[in-house]
């Protein structure tokens, strides 16, 4: 998962996952370990499910993370509001 998360990073590529029983499409932006633990994913959520019925950041926890799918399509830009050294991770793997 980290190669893959890393690669669509890089890439700049869309992913499309399962998350807590929805489908959501995201804009990655960062990936590493938690202050909690925990390997996590920062996004911004362009489509798709939301329990709070919000597009936005969001922090995805992995582990609840199923059929995952890099999408072909690419997003150009850095989402404003993104800034470098994600301060909900304590190590970060790769991020834009």
């Amino acid at each position: 998962m980290i190669t893959l998360l890393t690669n669509a990073i890089q890439s700049q590529f869309l992913i499309e996952f399962d998350y807590d029983g929805g489908l959501r499409i995201v804009e990655p932006h960062c990936h590493g370990i938690s202050s909690k633990g925990n390997h996590v994913l920062r996004a911004y959520q362009v489509d798709g499910y939301s329990s709070t019925g919000k597009m936005g950041w969001k922090l995805y926890d992995m582990s609840k993370v199923t059929s995952v799918l890099i999408k072909e399509e690419i997003f150009s830009e850095i989402r404003p509001g993104y800034s470098k050294g994600d301060k909900g991770m304590v190590s970060i793997y790769c991020e834009l």
